[in-house]
C-alpha cells in the first residue's frame, strides 16, 4: 500500500489589524521562549555538564508563565510556544549527530517571524481557517485549491521582511503518486553561465534574477543607508529593499521548481555533483553569482520530488575531476584552466564542450556508485 505524502500548501493572507497585532505578539513570544530555552540549556551544559531535553524545557516554560515578568506569555496560544521548544530539540539533535552547527539565537531583525499551530490550536471548517484566540477566520487568497477533502494537520503562519503574510497548510496529498518508470538517466552539471548542463547536451541558461534587479536594489540600499537609524523613514526604506529582494527570490524559486519538476518527470535517475557550496562561497569573486544560482535549493527540490514520484537522485563524488576527464576514453587533462570551455582530448582526439563532458562523466560516476 502506497504511503500518503504530506505536502505543504502555502498561501498569502491579509490579517485584520487585530489579527496582525495578535500574531506579532505571538511571534515575539515564540522568539523569546526559544532564546530563553537555548540560553538555559547552554548554561546547564556549561555549568553542570548536564544535557537537558524538551521535557525539561517545557517545565521551564510552565514556570516562566507563572512569573510576573513573563506572565504575558499566557496572552498567546500555548501551542506555538511548545512547538518552538520542539524545534529547538530537533536543532540540538542535529547538532549532536553532527549534521548542523550549534543552535543560534533568534534575531528580531534577521530571523523569520513564524509560529506553528497544531490541530488543537486552530479550527478548519468549510474551507475557513481560524487560529486559537481569534474570533474570525483568516482572509486567505486561495491561489490554488487544496486536495479534495484535505484536513490540515499543521498550520504555520509567517511574515517575511517585505511585510507579506503567509500561511502554510500541511495536508496529506493523494495526488502525489509514483510516476511510470522511465528508461533514461541524466547527469546534471551546474554552472553560472548555464544554470545546468545535461548529459544529453542540453544547456539551460541561468536567468540571473539578482543581476537583473541589481541596479534597483543598489539604489534602494543606498537610500536606506542615508536614513536615520530608528526613524520611520528608515523602516519604510528597509521594507522597500526587502520587497526587491523578495521579488528576486520568488522568481528564482519559481524557475527552480519548474526545472526540478521537469528533470524528475523525464528521468528515472538524476545524477548531480556533491558540491560543497559553503566552501565555494568563500571565493569572493564568484560568491554573488553562486548564491544567485541557488544550487543547494535545486538539489533539495530534486531530492524531495524524487522521493515523491519514485525516482532516484544520486550525488557523485565532489572529488571526481569530471570537467578534466575525457568522457570517451577516460584520459585526464590536468593542465586545463577554468576559462577553457572547449578542449580536445590528447588521448583519442575527441573535441569536448567542457560542461557537456562534465555532465556525461557525472552520470557515469553516479551510476557506477549505485
Amino acid at each position: 500500500m502506497a504511503v500518503m505524502v504530506k505536502r505543504a500548501y502555502k498561501y498569502r493572507f491579509y490579517p485584520s489589524p487585530e489579527q496582525a497585532k495578535l500574531l506579532d505578539r505571538t511571534f515575539g513570544c515564540v522568539r523569546l521562549v526559544y532564546n530563553r530555552a537555548l540560553e538555559a540549556r547552554t548554561r546547564a551544559w556549561a555549568v553542570d555538564r548536564r544535557r537537558t531535553s524538551y521535557v525539561q524545557s517545557s517545565a521551564w516554560l510552565t514556570e516562566w508563565k507563572r512569573t510576573d515578568e513573563l506572565g504575558f506569555l499566557n496572552e498567546v496560544s500555548s501551542v506555538p510556544l511548545q512547538q518552538t521548544l520542539r524545534h529547538l530539540q530537533s536543532a540540538f539533535i542535529a547538532f549532536w549527530d553532527k549534521r548542523a552547527r550549534y543552535p543560534r539565537f533568534k534575531s528580531k531583525r534577521r530571523s523569520q517571524a513564524s509560529a506553528e499551530f497544531t490541530r488543537s490550536a486552530f479550527r478548519w471548517r468549510e474551507g475557513q481557517l481560524t487560529l486559537a484566540k481569534m474570533n474570525a477566520p483568516l482572509a486567505i487568497v486561495w491561489s490554488r485549491p487544496l486536495p479534495e477533502r484535505a484536513e490540515p494537520s499543521t498550520v504555520t503562519v509567517s511574515r517575511d521582511a517585505a511585510g507579506r503574510w503567509f500561511v502554510s497548510l500541511l495536508v496529506e496529498d493523494p495526488t502525489v503518486t509514483p510516476l511510470r518508470p522511465a528508461d533514461n538517466s541524466v547527469g546534471v552539471d551546474v554552472g553560472i553561465t548555464s544554470l545546468v548542463t545535461l548529459s544529453t547536451g542540453e544547456k539551460i541558461t541561468n536567468p540571473r534574477y539578482e543581476r537583473a534587479d541589481r541596479r534597483k536594489l543598489a539604489m534602494a540600499q543606498r537610500a536606506l543607508s542615508r536614513k536615520e537609524k530608528g526613524s520611520h523613514n528608515r523602516a519604510k526604506a528597509r521594507v522597500k529593499v526587502a520587497r526587491i529582494q523578495a521579488r528576486v527570490a520568488d522568481r528564482r524559486r519559481d524557475h527552480l521548481h519548474k526545472l526540478s519538476t521537469r528533470l524528475v518527470r523525464e528521468s528515472q535517475t538524476v545524477v548531480i555533483e556533491d558540491l560543497s557550496v559553503r566552501n565555494m562561497l568563500k571565493n569572493h569573486r564568484l560568491a554573488r553569482a553562486i548564491s544567485d544560482a541557488a544550487w543547494s535549493d535545486l538539489r533539495s527540490m530534486l531530492e524531495y520530488k524524487a522521493a515523491w514520484y519514485g525516482r532516484t537522485v544520486i550525488a557523485a563524488s565532489r572529488f571526481y575531476p569530471s570537467s578534466k576527464t575525457c568522457s570517451a576514453c577516460g584520459k585526464s587533462n590536468n593542465a586545463m584552466r577554468l576559462h577553457v570551455r572547449m578542449w580536445t582530448c590528447l588521448g583519442c582526439g575527441r573535441e569536448h564542450d567542457r560542461d557537456v563532458n562534465a555532465a556525461k562523466n557525472i552520470l557515469a560516476a553516479g551510476l557506477a556508485e549505485r
